[in-house]
């Protein structure tokens, strides 16, 4: 079995009368890329904090590398929290130094790589600027800087390409794809289907504090009926013991099926049950449909949750 580098079990997290998450578990694997899934407030944040040291859990086992994590363990960890947080009253530079300082590189090393990632991200020309005269998208690319650059062993990024256009998006993904092709461990909470099919190896969809689903992307998609077959018809969809309607509109029906169903038997069905078929299209139901199906309904009232203590950064001791 592949060593655990992040293992979680039976964790439970309490906030007064509230309970956030409900016996938890799962693992991530070396060297995989990892999707952590789910709407806002499912636990995910609680989740990773909790992990990070910054909660502590009511009850469970949450594990880093065999240990529970400690800021003295953070040598070979990258963060990158949802709440962005860098000193935007300095230059980039002076704080990609600090940062890399911190993390034991030494000065020299530490602006020789911060010249070469400012120059992949095409800021190089900002280094001597302060960051608050950046934007927040250039702002994002130090973050990602500051996190990547001690070479970690595990990264664990939230919502890395937030507020990103599809241009930086994907200059993102290659260079957290580079890291996991350097022996990295990537956690990836995203609410972008399309990268999570990309880039991840397997997912966890949490809801209302519980795992929905857990497994690799093939193993998901099979639970929630594997394939879609998209049909445009005249007459009406005959219900079927061989596949669920999810979908009905207007002259336009999507038919969830296992990857054992035959969907020329299912079309010829349709036919004989004098639906005229104009149109009949068989793919991989995808991440999105599936997350639209569990979360799509679901309304969580923010304002019965406590307020959360402001998040530390697990490296530097920074509130961010």
């Amino acid at each position: 079995m592949d060593e655990a580098v992040v293992h979680i079990s039976g964790f439970r997290m309490d906030f007064g009368a509230v309970t956030v998450i409900r016996d938890l578990s799962f693992d991530v694997r070396a060297g995989e890329t990892f999707g952590f899934l789910g709407s806002n407030g499912s636990g995910k944040t609680t989740t990773i904090r909790a992990l990070l040291g910054l909660y502590e859990p009511t009850a469970g086992t949450l594990h880093i590398n065999g240990r529970p994590f400690k800021p003295e363990h953070g040598g070979r960890l990258g963060y990158l929290p949802e709440e962005r947080g860098l000193y935007k009253k300095e230059k980039v530079m002076d704080v990609m130094t600090y940062f890399g300082r911190l993390k034991g590189m030494e000065k020299r090393s530490a602006r020789r790589w911060s010249l070469e990632y400012l120059e992949r991200v095409a800021l190089a020309d900002k280094a001597g600027s302060l960051l608050d005269k950046l934007s927040s998208g250039q702002q994002q690319k130090v973050q990602l800087g500051v996190t990547i650059m001690n070479r970690p062993e595990l990264l664990i990024l939230d919502e890395p390409t937030k507020g990103f256009d599809p241009v930086n998006r994907r200059l993102l993904i290659e260079i957290i794809g580079e890291q996991k092709q350097a022996g990295a461990t990537v956690v990836m909470v995203t609410h972008q289907m399309d990268e999570v099919e990309r880039l991840c190896d397997r997912v966890i969809l949490l809801k209302d504090g519980t795992a929905e689903a857990y497994g690799t992307i093939d193993e998901v998609q099979n639970k929630y009926g594997g394939r879609i077959i998209r049909v445009k018809y005249t007459g009406t969809i005959p219900r079927s013991p061989h596949y669920d309607v999810v979908l009905e509109e207007t002259n336009y029906a999507e038919l969830s099926i296992t990857d054992t169903t035959d969907e020329a038997a299912i079309l010829k069905n349709l036919i004989d049950a004098g639906v005229r078929v104009r149109s009949f299209t068989t793919t991989k139901v995808s991440l999105e449909d599936i997350f639209i199906r569990v979360y799509g309904d679901q309304n969580i009232p923010t304002s019965s949750l406590p307020a959360a203590p402001p998040a530390t950064n697990a490296l530097v001791g920074e509130e961010v």
